[in-house]
C-alpha cells in the first residue's frame, strides 16, 4: 500500500476484495490445466499424416496376415519385402522434392533401365558407352575395382541426365510433363543404341557390384546387423534431444518430455524389434546363418536420413518447399529458384542412379525392361505418402512409407495368389483413394474423406477377392 505524496495518509481507494473461499477454490480449478486439454496439446504436436501411415502399414500387415493363414508376417516374407521395397523407396525421397517444387518426373523408370545397362556395360565389357560414344577402359575393365568405376558411371550419368532435363524445364521454361515424357521415350531408346549391343541381356557381373542387390551375402550378418540397430537407436535419441534443444533454444513450444521418452522407447523398440525378429530370425537357406540387414536396407536408410536431412536442415530444402508453397513470394524473397529447380532433378538422376545399381545387382544382369513402370511406382509411393501435387507439401519418411505399403499390397497379393491385372486395379484404386483423402482433407470435408475410404475398401476389397486364381 502506497501512501499520499502531499498527506502522509494512505492513498484512497477502492477496498480490497475478499474472495469467498468457494469462489478462490473454483478459480484455481479453472487455472490448473485439465488432463484432456493436456492429453490434447500433447497430440497435437504429433505428425497426423504420418501417423496415419504407420496406422495403414499395420492394418494392411494384420489383414495379408489374416488372409493368407499367417504367411504374411514371417521373417522371410518381411525380410524380401524390405528388400524389395528399397529401390522405388530411395526414388521416392527425390520425387518428393520433384512434386513439392510444383514438377513431376516421368522419365525415372526408362532412366533406371539406361543406367543400369551403362553400368552393366562397364562390368561385362570394359567400355564406358553414351549413345555412339565409347570409352575403352583397358586393363581397367579387368580389374576388381571395376564395380567402383561402374557406380560413378552410373550415378555421375544419373546426375547429367537430371541437370539437362532440369535445365530445360527450370532455365528453359518447358513444362515438367513434356520434358520428362520425352525423357520418358529417349532414355528407354538409349539402352538400343548403348554399346552397340541392341539391347543384348548384359551378365554376369562383378561379384562385389552383386552385393548391392541383397541375398545370403549381400547382408551384414548377425553381430553387424545388432551394432547398425544399437547406432540406429543412439542416432533417433540424439535426434529427439537436438529437436528438443532447438525448439527450447528459440523459445518455440517443446513436447511434454514424457513424449520424447516414448517416442524414443517406441522407435527403438521397432528397430531392435525389426533386427531380431526379421533380419536375424531369417535363416539363410544357403548358408545356414543369421542372414542379417540387407544391404539395400542399408542404403535406403542412410538414403533416408540425407534426404530428410536435406529436406528439413539445409537451406536448399526450405527453398524447395518455400518455391512449392508460394513460387512468385519465393521469387521476390530472394530465392534463386531456377538453381533449385534445376538442382531437384539433379539429385533425382543421383537416386535413380543408385536404385540402378541395387536393380541390375539384384537380378546380377542388365536387361531391356528394367525400370519398366517404375515411374508410376514412384510417384505412387510419393503421394500415398502425403505428398501433394498441389505444391508446397510432403515428407521424406512419408514417401518411403508409401513405398512399403505399395510393395506390402503387391506382396499379400502375390501369398493370395490375386493374378496380376487385379493386383494392378489394386493400386490404382488404392492411389486415387489417397489423392482423394487428401484433396478433401485440405478442404475440411473430413466425412467426404471418410466416406473416400470406405469406398476405396470396398472396391479394393472386391477386386481381392474376385480375382484369386
Amino acid at each position: 500500500m502506497t501512501d499520499d505524496a502531499s498527506t502522509g495518509e494512505p492513498a484512497a481507494g477502492p477496498p480490497p476484495s475478499v474472495t469467498p473461499p468457494a469462489a478462490a477454490s473454483e478459480g484455481a480449478s479453472a487455472a490448473a490445466p485439465a488432463p484432456a486439454s493436456s492429453w490434447r496439446s500433447a497430440l497435437a504436436d504429433v505428425d497426423t499424416r504420418l501417423f496415419g501411415m504407420i496406422t495403414a502399414v499395420i492394418i494392411i500387415w494384420i489383414a495379408f496376415n489374416v488372409l493368407s493363414g499367417g504367411d504374411f508376417l514371417t521373417s522371410r516374407n518381411l525380410w524380401n519385402l524390405s528388400v524389395q521395397s528399397t529401390s522405388i523407396a530411395i526414388m521416392a525421397t527425390g520425387m518428393v522434392l520433384i512434386i513439392v517444387s510444383r514438377n513431376i518426373d516421368l522419365s525415372v523408370g526408362s532412366l533406371l533401365g539406361f543406367l543400369g545397362y551403362s553400368m552393366a556395360l562397364v562390368q561385362t565389357d570394359g567400355v564406358i558407352a553414351f549413345f555412339n560414344v565409347k570409352i575403352d577402359l583397358g586393363s581397367i575393365g579387368d580389374s576388381s575395382w571395376i564395380w567402383v568405376i561402374a557406380l560413378v558411371v552410373g550415378i555421375s550419368l544419373g546426375a547429367l541426365v537430371g541437370a539437362i532435363q532440369g535445365f530445360i524445364i527450370a532455365y528453359g521454361g518447358v513444362p515438367a510433363f513434356i520434358v520428362t515424357l520425352g525423357g520418358f521415350l529417349v532414355w528407354r531408346g538409349m539402352i538400343f543404341r548403348t554399346g552397340d549391343k541392341q539391347g543384348q541381356t548384359l551378365a554376369p557381373l562383378n561379384s562385389t557390384f552383386r552385393l548391392f542387390g541383397g541375398g545370403p551375402d549381400g547382408s551384414l550378418g548377425e553381430w553387424k546387423s545388432w551394432i547398425f540397430g544399437a547406432i540406429g537407436c543412439v542416432l533417433i535419441v540424439l535426434a529427439l534431444w537436438l529437436a528438443r534443444r532447438r525448439r527450447q533454444r528459440y523459445d518455440l513450444k517443446v513436447r511434454p518430455l514424457w513424449m520424447d521418452i516414448v517416442f524414443g522407447v517406441v522407435g527403438c523398440g521397432v528397430v531392435l524389434a525389426g533386427v531380431g525378429l526379421v533380419a536375424n530370425n531369417y535363416i539363410s537357406p544357403i548358408t545356414g546363418d543369421p542372414t542379417g540387414i540387407a544391404y539395400p536396407v542399408v542404403i535406403l536408410i542412410v538414403a533416408t536420413l540425407v534426404m530428410s536431412y536435406l529436406a528439413r536442415q539445409r537451406r536448399f530444402g526450405r527453398y524447395v518447399y518455400a518455391y512449392g508453397g508460394n513460387p512468385e513470394a519465393a521469387e521476390l524473397g530472394g530465392i534463386n529458384t531456377r538453381r533449385t529447380v534445376m538442382l531437384t532433378f539433379v539429385l533425382m538422376g543421383v537416386l535413380v542412379g543408385v536404385s540402378a545399381a541395387i536393380q541390375t545387382a539384384r537380378l546380377n544382369a542388365a536387361v531391356t525392361n528394367l525400370g519398366v513402370q517404375n515411374e508410376l511406382d514412384v510417384i505412387a509411393a510419393a503421394v500415398i505418402g502425403g505428398t501433394s501435387f498441389a505444391g508446397g507439401v510432403g515428407t521424406i519418411a512419408g514417401a518411403v512409407l508409401g513405398a512399403i505399403i505399395m510393395q506390402s499390397l503387391r506382396s499379400g497379393m502375390v501369398l493370395l495368389n490375386i493374378d496380376s491385372p487385379s493386383q494392378d486395379i489394386v493400386v490404382g484404386v488404392v492411389l486415387v483413394t489417397a489423392v482423394s483423402i487428401d484433396s478433401t482433407l485440405r478442404l475440411g470435408r473430413k466425412r467426404v474423406a471418410l466416406a473416400a475410404l470406405a469406398i476405396g475398401l470396398i472396391v479394393a476389397a472386391a477386386v481381392i477377392q474376385t480375382g484369386r486364381a
